[in-house]
């Protein structure tokens, strides 16, 4: 929806909340295209002043504004912009001699196609049409095997508009066990949402998420669950939050809040490491935007926030092993407190099944080779070093080992096949298992 390189300009904690839909869409498209405004050395000295004015005024951290203020100059008087001509390699010079004395991720420029406006009663509504055809981030809503709900979310859009779609989310998986957020994608957005999904996780008594100290006025803004939600809450459920790189800003808050709360086990890599609230800005005369950190989020458990740092996970495996991880940890948590025999039992095999997807063993080709054969109308094969499996006419499915004689059948995460031994250790016969099934053993043929 916003083209990557935007994304910690566009997608900040706070920018949602000052912006309109369209204007958001507006910037997207602008900054697409190849911005061909021409400077000269008295645009630059008035570009680089006022950047500076705006910085001196908001920016979150009053000394590190100073510093900035004295690099730029520095920067300009040495001649290193004389180079620049155009605006949008400028821009690109200025965001990089910005953060590389900040460190600051939600601070730089983009060159624009016209001047930063607001958006017009008409654009307004053609940004809404076009981030309600996104559903507004969320991507996927499903229960996983084993009752364990799944929501897939790569922004936080507005309350005021993508509200109905959470809440109709959160209603679907109000029945699960244990609920996974995968935020991997999720490059932020508004804090509002955050709250409103938060406060399905918690108890009704309004809980303190967070807090946003403002420079400019030195104010200090709260934010807290709400008392009252529509549907139900999940306040039993186990929660989990997929993390990556690219989770950023806003879902970064969301993450953080929940493990403090110890609410959530966090599962993947360590997010992006941006914790400021951000004001997208015009700069007078020029077709050139600047986002500027104006607050920062102060966490009321630990004090402090991420930025710079990022969200380290609770359980930390490459991104891509997230959702098999977080998913095999449910399975096991539902397993180990379940009174049910048959939820039990479900929930367990559904447990094997995935930790041997993420931990398959060796098995030497002479023991593979040993279970070569027909089984009734199921037949192994051994190609290449690895086990086929064919039942009659269907698709032939590789059997993956995961130790003990048992193997995971194809892509499936629902059935196994176990090899049997008779007394002197010859195989004589293959049982499948799968969930919700009864078991179904059948002898292998004489050869």
């Amino acid at each position: 929806m916003i083209p990557h390189t935007l994304r910690p300009l566009v997608h900040s904690r706070s920018v949602l909340v000052s912006l309109g839909l369209a204007l958001l869409f507006f910037l997207a498209a602008a900054a697409a295209k190849p911005a061909t405004t021409q400077i000269g050395p008295k645009d630059r000295q008035a570009i680089v002043e006022r950047i500076l004015t705006t910085l001196d005024d908001i920016y979150v951290f009053p000394e590190i504004s100073h510093k900035m203020g004295e690099r730029l100059r520095r920067q300009l008087k040495s001649g290193a912009y004389d180079k620049f001509g155009g605006l949008p390699a400028f821009s690109e010079q200025l965001t990089q001699d910005l953060r590389e004395v900040s460190h600051d991720l939600h601070l730089g420029l983009m060159a624009m196609e016209k001047p930063l406006t607001k958006e017009s009663p008409e654009e307004f509504q053609a940004g809404l049409a076009h981030v309600r055809r996104e559903n507004f981030c969320f991507r996927e809503v499903k229960i996983l095997p084993g009752n364990v709900g799944y929501l897939k979310l790569d922004c936080l859009a507005p309350t005021e508009f993508a509200g109905p779609t959470a809440i109709a989310a959160m209603g679907f998986l109000a029945g699960s066990d244990a609920v996974i957020f995968d935020l991997r994608e999720n490059s932020g957005g508004q804090s509002g949402m955050s709250q409103l999904l938060a406060s399905y996780l918690l108890p009704p008594e309004p809980t303190q998420l967070s807090s946003l100290y403002v420079r400019k006025g030195d104010r200090t803004e709260q934010s807290w669950t709400q008392a009252w939600v529509p549907g139900s809450r999940l306040t039993e459920a186990l929660v989990y939050v997929l993390t990556s790189p690219d989770t950023f800003s806003a879902a970064e808050g969301f993450t953080y809040d929940l493990k403090t709360l110890k609410r959530a086990t966090i599962v993947g890599e360590t997010t992006g490491g941006a914790a400021h609230a951000a004001r997208l800005l015009g700069v007078e005369g020029y077709p050139l935007a600047i986002s500027v950190p104006f607050g920062r989020a102060v966490n009321p458990v630990t004090g402090t926030n991420w930025e710079g740092t990022g969200v380290a996970p609770d359980v930390a495996v490459p991104a891509a092993q997230a959702l098999t991880v977080a998913h095999s940890r449910a399975l096991a948590a539902i397993a180990g407190k379940a009174t049910d025999p048959e939820v039990k039992a479900t929930t367990t095999l559904l447990h094997q099944i995935l930790e041997g997807r993420l931990h398959p063993v060796i098995v030497p080709a002479g023991e593979l080779a040993a279970m070569v054969g027909t089984y009734g109308p199921r037949r192994v094969t051994l190609e290449g070093g690895v086990l086929l499996y064919q039942r009659d006419d269907q698709p032939r499915q590789r059997l993956l080992p995961i130790g003990n004689d048992q193997f995971l059948v194809g892509d499936f995460n629902d059935r196994l096949m176990r090899f049997e031994r008779d007394s002197k250790g010859k195989i004589v016969s293959m049982l499948g298992v799968a969930v919700g099934r009864e078991e179904q053993r059948t002898e292998r043929s004489a050869e």
